[in-house]
């Protein structure tokens, strides 16, 4: 890989593929894989939702960013929360500890792969759109990304190999 990377780490909308290619990813390339969505929920000890639900999303990115800036790992494939952009402290961290990837799919793709954004426990506002969420996101995720992966129209193993050419 072209810088050797400690660390791959997966930025991307719900439904871009984050957790899914990680694992495959994790395994192509030897890594181990950590879903931040999980450290998340494990951290709280309820799911994104019910963060959402009874603290609000502002709440779900403080205990993102919180768990974000504790991740110390080495050798990994790191699928984040898509939320985790809006900490410009976080994202300094995910850089030091490896090459960001951004998952860039198209709002069609996300839409075909998540039928309910209501119950993914997404940080955001409870009135934004989809279609608003994309836009803000969007913006954040390309300032961050070391590398941009177009995903639509690409298999999740497609995805995967497009990720390990542009790392070599």
């Amino acid at each position: 890989m072209r810088t050797s990377p400690s660390n791959i780490i997966l930025i991307g909308m719900p439904g871009s593929g984050k957790s899914t290619i990680g694992v495959l990813l994790a395994k192509l390339a030897s890594l181990d894989f950590a879903d931040t969505d999980i450290l998340i929920q494990s951290a709280a000890r309820k799911p994104l939702q019910a963060i959402v639900n009874t603290e609000g999303h502002m709440a779900l990115r403080k205990i993102e960013e919180e768990v974000l800036l504790k991740l110390d790992c080495s050798r990994h494939v790191i699928a984040t929360g898509g939320s985790a952009v809006y900490s410009a402290a976080a994202m300094s961290h995910l850089k030091e500890l490896g090459i960001v990837v951004f998952l860039d799919a198209d709002l069609a793709t996300l839409r075909s792969r998540v039928r309910d954004y209501g119950t993914r426990g997404l940080a955001k506002p409870p009135d934004q759109t989809l279609e608003e969420l994309f836009d803000e996101r969007s913006v954040l995720y390309r300032r961050y990304a070391d590398v941009t992966i177009n995903c639509s129209g690409l298999t999740h193993e497609e995805v995967c190999a497009s990720i390990i050419k542009e790392l070599r």
